[in-house]
């Protein structure tokens, strides 16, 4: 007991003492009393200072609220060490009286690693969400990976809704939310408090892997300051992208609202409206049905919605596979079902 107060007495003291700390976590205070309030939610750790940040302030909203809070790292067992490194950060966290819960993934993830692994936590993590009756995932996404999103979704081509990059919620599998309360902070503000509260941080060797494209788009940064590309002007765009997306949305609301006729399982679309549509509009219909339809993390490629579209308007009957479901046209209607599992 005596330990335990002393871990809270410390933490408090150094959000206190510190101007900096004080601040920033009274804006991540007000953004979690205005969403979660006084529910359980899900913290997601790997051990770097983004999410050791997230720690320290969901462990304050913790002593404040009295919430139940879970701390959750998924061990994706795909680097040798993986497990004696969730296991030391596990140790790590128990000195600050941090319960540490540690998921191992059974998954083979060979190809698209970083996408791939990214869908598997999300699947563990709100399947322990499930077990826990708790609504919420938070993770330390932040501004630096906002702009990192932004331009590898710009060297993938993607229109509004890529480039409108993360929102601070969204939705997973199960109706769980995925919250990310410092999308306004730098990374460097999250390794000042890391650093402050923690001391330290562990580094994941993947990081500085240049195999990803993610790593390669960090190693920009430095250049495209100095070429007068500037993370704030990137981010105003992002935020005239999101204003621009939402618009969007409103009116593919009111487009589907129309066409689509949603059933336990079958989601079927008239065709006479959705092609009097542009393509633009049409493909985003389809793309969100059989997303959230299959319950995936990501829409189907727009390149292969894009041939979809073009079969049905030149043929009358239709039927292939696309993104886990069997999409079928006959006559003015475009059946949409799952793909029985193997």
């Amino acid at each position: 007991m005596k330990k335990k107060n002393s871990s809270v007495l410390k933490l408090k003291d150094a959000f206190k003492k510190k101007d900096k700390l004080s601040k920033i976590y009274s804006i991540f205070k007000s953004h979690l009393n205005k969403t979660i309030k006084d529910a359980p939610f899900l913290v997601a750790v790997s051990g770097g200072p983004d999410s050791l940040a997230l720690t320290a302030l969901s462990q304050m909203y913790k002593i404040e609220r009295k919430n139940k809070v879970f701390y959750v790292l998924v061990d994706h067992k795909i680097r040798k060490n993986s497990s004696s490194e969730a296991k030391t950060i596990k140790i790590f966290l128990k000195t600050f009286n941090i319960q540490l819960n540690i998921i191992s993934n059974t998954k083979k993830i060979e190809k698209n690693i970083q996408s791939s692994a990214r869908e598997v936590r999300y699947d563990l993590l709100s399947d322990f969400c499930k077990k826990k009756s708790t609504k919420f995932i938070l993770t330390g996404h932040h501004s630096d990976d906002q702009v990192e999103t932004f331009l590898i979704r710009l060297s993938r081509g993607s229109g509004v809704q890529g480039l409108s990059s993360m929102d601070q919620i969204s939705r997973l599998k199960d109706n769980i939310k995925l919250f990310r309360p410092l999308l306004d902070y730098k990374k460097k503000d999250l390794k000042y408090i890391a650093k402050s509260i923690f001391k330290k941080s562990f580094k994941d060797p993947s990081n500085k892997d240049n195999k990803y494209l993610r790593t390669r788009i960090r190693g920009l940064g430095k250049q495209l300051e100095i070429s007068g590309i500037h993370h704030d002007q990137i981010i105003q765009s992002i935020k005239n992208l999101t204003i621009s997306r939402n618009t969007l949305n409103n009116y593919l609301f009111k487009v589907t609202k129309n066409c689509v006729r949603r059933k336990k399982n079958e989601i079927l679309i008239d065709f006479r409206i959705l092609d009097k549509e542009p393509d633009e509009i049409a493909q985003k219909i389809i793309s969100y049905e059989i997303k959230h339809f299959v319950k995936s993390y990501y829409p189907p490629r727009s390149k292969k919605v894009q041939n979809l579209l073009n079969l049905t308007k030149k043929n009358a009957q239709i039927k292939l596979t696309l993104g886990g479901c069997i999409i079928e046209k006959s006559s003015n209607l475009i059946s949409i079902k799952r793909e029985k599992k193997q």
